[in-house]
């Protein structure tokens, strides 16, 4: 009798072990979870001063895309999220948009900068014009590491997209020091705002964790607009 009751009350005793632990693995599991899509909140925001935007620069929030055109991420992005913040608040005037340059992928990455910065330079209109291009003409991602994003090609872009551009300039520009100083403070914001993926989203002073999240993309951007 006394060896039955006291195997009940070790049963109870390591069931309530059993659903403690359970319980804490949950805890921890959703405490994980939400350090992981915690935003990032920074002193300041990136300074767009000189900075492709689109929108009123003087609207109260700015959205900044960190991005690079070898990034098929990016491409994602642009083609997905962009055209939903465009519509929402870009074109509503409670946001602008400013796109800042990463050279992950090294001297591909460089080329399209230099080439979309010296487009920007000639004529401001065009360098949208030729972001999108730039990132449509993207191979698929199996060959996503094949060099493409060369001289030729960014040339080729601009005189089939960009017809307003002197192609001999925009080569010649691209070799300058005013087109390598800006790619340059580029990535001294990367560098500053430790930016680790293409793409990253800055919402003002606010980094927000999931890039491709519209709903706490919109989140931010409303409460921001709040403040």
């Amino acid at each position: 009798m006394k060896s039955t009751k006291q195997l009940s009350k070790n049963l109870v005793i390591f069931t309530s072990i059993i659903i403690i632990l359970l319980v804490a693995l949950v805890l921890i599991n959703q405490s994980t979870k939400q350090s992981e899509n915690t935003e990032k909140v920074f002193d300041d925001a990136p300074s767009v001063n000189n900075q492709p935007t689109l929108g009123n620069k003087e609207s109260k929030v700015s959205i900044v895309e960190f991005g690079d055109f070898k990034c098929p991420s990016c491409k994602a992005w642009g083609e997905d999220i962009m055209p939903r913040i465009t519509k929402d608040f870009i074109e509503t005037d409670k946001a602008s948009f400013s796109y800042i340059n990463v050279l992950f992928h090294e001297e591909e990455s460089r080329t399209g900068a230099l080439a979309a910065e010296a487009i920007r330079i000639q004529d401001p209109k065009a360098y949208w014009t030729f972001h999108k291009e730039l990132f449509n003409a993207q191979p698929q991602t199996e060959q996503h590491d094949e060099l493409w994003l060369t001289l030729e090609k960014v040339l080729e872009l601009a005189k089939q997209f960009t017809p307003t551009i002197d192609l001999q300039k925009l080569e010649n520009d691209m070799g300058s020091m005013q087109i390598e100083e800006q790619v340059n403070v580029d990535n001294e914001l990367v560098l500053k705002y430790n930016v680790q993926q293409t793409p990253t989203i800055m919402i003002n002073n606010v980094m927000v964790s999931n890039p491709f999240d519209y709903d706490e993309i919109s989140t931010l951007i409303n409460a921001q607009l709040k403040e």
